[in-house]
């Protein structure tokens, strides 16, 4: 049986933002609640709300408002994809819809910095997307709990975000 066509969420970004980050596709969490980063084991939150200094628990839309106010935008490579589950290895190949990027960065010339959450928001981005020279594309740790690393080892390089 093929599975439904399954279509992410818009981007948050504000015409402040310089630094984008990305991810593959959202998970099934994600779609269900409407929210980046739904799943309560993913450690973004907590990694960002670290480096930016705001509350992790805070509302949503707090968390949402505390990265635009930091100049961060997010968004995920793929608009619209089929997937059995959450996991990217189950993205069905054939049904790739990459996101919008020439209008992204037409619109929002102040990204200059891209981070891609993870090996496969990195390979689809790199294979997909022809961005801008001026823009930079760094991939960092999955946040995901999936990706069995620390979450002292993601925060430590996930920190890039605020040291550049």
């Amino acid at each position: 049986m093929t599975e439904p066509l399954l279509h992410g969420l818009p981007p948050v970004i504000d015409g402040r933002a310089e630094l984008l980050i990305l991810g593959s596709f959202p998970s099934v969490r994600s779609l269900t609640d409407r929210q980046y980063y739904a799943n309560p084991r993913n450690a973004f939150w907590s990694i960002t709300a670290e480096l930016f200094d705001f509350d992790c628990g805070a509302t949503y839309s707090d968390r949402l408002a505390a990265m635009q106010a930091h100049r961060v935008a997010l968004w995920d490579v793929l608009g619209s994809c089929r997937r059995a589950g959450s996991a990217d290895a189950a993205i069905e190949s054939k049904t790739l819809v990459v996101n919008d990027f020439d209008w992204l960065f037409a619109t929002y010339p102040g990204i200059t910095r891209v981070y891609c959450n993870g090996a496969a928001a990195a390979k689809l981005f790199e294979r997909m997307v022809a961005r801008p020279a001026a823009v930079s594309c760094r991939r960092l740790p999955s946040t995901s709990p999936a990706h069995a690393v620390s979450r002292a080892a993601k925060l430590t390089a996930w920190s890039e975000l605020v040291d550049s």
